[in-house]
C-alpha cells in the first residue's frame, strides 16, 4: 500500500537534535527518511542514546506514520530481534521546517533484503536461513504475545545488527503500520487493510482480515525469499496488482515450494503458506518445528526461552 509523507530534504543536515549530530542520508521508506545520527559528546554516558544512531524523520504535518510507531515501540521493548527506540525529539531547520524524529537503533549490516539481493537470485545457505528465520520468529512471537500485529513483514523491514560474535542479528522493525491484534475470539469488521501486497495473506485481500496469522503468512514468504533469493510470487514487470491479487487469492494456485531444500525446510513453508488462514501453523507450533530446532543462536549458543517474550 502507498504511504506519503513529506520528506526531510536533504539540504537540511543544520535539522540537528540536542544531543545529536544529523549524519548523511540512509535511504527513505514509506514513512520517513532516514539518516546516520551521531551523539555529540560520544564519551558521555548518555543513559539514552548511542554513538551511532539511525534517525528517521519527515515533517511534524506528516508523521502519523512515526508517531504511530513510537506509539508501538512504547509496548515493544527489551526484546533481542525487535529493533531498539531510542526516543523522539521535534527539531526545527534553518528554514523553520517543524521535524519530527524518530532514534532508532542502527542496524550496520543493512537490511534482509540487501543479503537476499547479494546473493545474485540463489538466495541464503540453509544454516543461516534456519537462524534468521528462528530469530524473526521470536519476534513475531514477542509482537504478537503484547497484542500487535506487525502487518508488514518483508525483508526490508528486518534489519541486521552486528553481534558480540562478529555476525549479525536480525531484528524486526518499521512499526508504522503495526495495529492492536483483537483480544476477542469475535472478529469485528476492519475496512482498512496495509502493507505490500506480495507479502499479503489471502484473508487480508478477500474478507480484510488481518490478524496474527496473516503475519505467519508474511514470514512465509521471507523464508522462501531468503530460500530461493525471489519473491514468492515473483516479480514479473508486465503483471498487473489486479491479477498478483488473483493469484494470491486463488484457493486452488498454491505457492511452489522450492525442490532443492531440507525435507524439513519444505514442511515449514508449507505450514505458514496455507491459504486457509485458520489452518495455518502458530507461532508456537512453528517454534517447535524441527526446521529451527537446534539451531545456534546469534551467540553460537542453544536455542532457551527469552524472557523477553514473558509478559
Amino acid at each position: 500500500m502507498k504511504r506519503n509523507f513529506v520528506a526531510v530534504e536533504e539540504d537540511t543536515l543544520d535539522n540537528h537534535g540536542v544531543a545529536w549530530w544529523r549524519g548523511p542520508l540512509l535511504g527513505k521508506g514509506g514513512s520517513g527518511s532516514v539518516y546516520l545520527a551521531y551523539l555529540k559528546k560520544p564519551k558521555s554516558r548518555n543513559a539514552f542514546y548511542r554513538r551511532v544512531m539511525a534517525v528517521k524523520s519527515a515533517e511534524v504535518s506528516s508523521s502519523s506514520l512515526l508517531q504511530k510507531e513510537k506509539e508501538a515501540f512504547n509496548h515493544l521493548h527489551d526484546c533481542p530481534y525487535i529493533l531498539e527506540c531510542y526516543g523522539e525529539e521535534t527539531t526545527v531547520s534553518k528554514n523553520g521546517q517543524m521535524v519530527y524524529n524518530l532514534l532508532l537503533e542502527y542496524a550496520s549490516g543493512g537490511t534482509l533484503a540487501d543479503l537476499i539481493r547479494i546473493s545474485g537470485g540463489c538466495g541464503l545457505p540453509e544454516l543461516d536461513v534456519k537462524r534468521y528465520t528462528r530469530s524473526i520468529l521470536k519476534g513475531i512471537d514477542y509482537i504478537h504475545s503484547h497484542y500487535y500485529v506487525h502487518r508488514d513483514l518483508k525483508p526490508e523491514n528486518v534489519l541486521l545488527v552486528p553481534s558480540g560474535s562478529g555476525d549479525f542479528v536480525p531484528k524486526i522493525g518499521d512499526f508504522g503500520l503495526a495495529k492492536k491484534a483483537q483480544r476477542t475470539k469475535r472478529r469485528m469488521f476492519d475496512s482498512s487493510i496495509a502493507g505490500t501486497i506480495l507479502y499479503m495473506a489471502p484473508e487480508t485481500l478477500v474478507d480484510n482480515i488481518q490478524e496474527s496469522a496473516s503475519d505467519i503468512w508474511a514470514l512465509g514468504c521471507i523464508v522462501y525469499e531468503m530460500f530461493t533469493g525471489k519473491p514468492l510470487w515473483g516479480l514479473d514487470p508486465n503483471e498487473s496488482t489486479e491479477e498478483l491479487f488473483k493469484r494470491i487469492v486463488d484457493r486452488f494456485k498454491l505457492p511452489e515450494i522450492p525442490s532443492g531444500i531440507s525435507k524439513d525446510g519444505k514442511d515449514f513453508l508449507k505450514r505458514c503458506l496455507v491459504k486457509n488462514h485458520k489452518f495455518r501453523f502458530t507461532i508456537e507450533m512453528l517454534l517447535n518445528h524441527p526446521f529451527v530446532l537446534g539451531t545456534l543462536d546469534d551467540r553460537g549458543n542453544e536455542p532457551c526461552e527469552w524472557s523477553c517474550c514473558e509478559e
